[in-house]
């Protein structure tokens, strides 16, 4: 009988040991979770966060991305409503011309600076992805196909086109 209580007191030990140990390992994984939720619900609020910033900077991206280069147009802008309140007559007229070529050739450059090229479309093969036909023209001198007249030019910003060039294109001469 003495064998069968220390049985019994062993087996209660074990029980409530390992029941201490479970209630223990429960109240540690409670714990856990109840930190994993909050970190789950910090990074949410920080993701959310983020999107909203994301959102806002492609929005003022948009809104004021052009603002460097409106900031240097606008130096050319004055200086062509400068040369709109100058009186013409003969004795200027060159100084004149001279300013306004000055100004053209600093918004070429103004351009350039942003990226922005003229594409070379006169006498060369009529392309559809750079040019937009306008009419055709007869010519002997120009080969069928290739442009004869360039109305607008075209423009590429880096390796975009941004503006196709409207075209005349040579066509074959009719013959009566």
């Amino acid at each position: 009988m003495s064998e069968d209580k220390s049985q019994n007191q062993n087996d209660d030990t074990n029980s409530t040991g390992e029941s201490a140990n479970g209630v223990d390992e429960v109240t540690r994984l409670s714990a856990e979770l109840d930190k994993s939720k909050k970190d789950y619900l910090y990074l949410l609020a920080e993701f959310d966060n983020y999107r909203r910033n994301s959102i806002k900077e492609r929005s003022d991206l948009t809104k004021y991305g052009s603002e460097r280069f409106i900031r240097e147009f606008l130096d050319l802008f004055d200086n062509f409503e400068r040369a709109l309140d100058v009186e013409v007559n003969d004795d200027n007229y060159a100084d004149f011309r001279e300013g306004i070529s000055l100004n053209v050739v600093e918004l070429r450059a103004l351009l350039h600076r942003f990226g922005v090229e003229e594409i070379k479309a006169a006498g060369l093969p009529f392309d559809p992805n750079k040019h937009e036909a306008l009419t055709g023209e007869p010519s002997d001198d120009i080969p069928v196909g290739h442009v004869v007249k360039v109305f607008k030019k075209a423009y590429k910003m880096y390796d975009k086109l941004i503006r196709p060039a409207q075209v005349t294109v040579a066509v074959a001469p009719t013959k009566n």
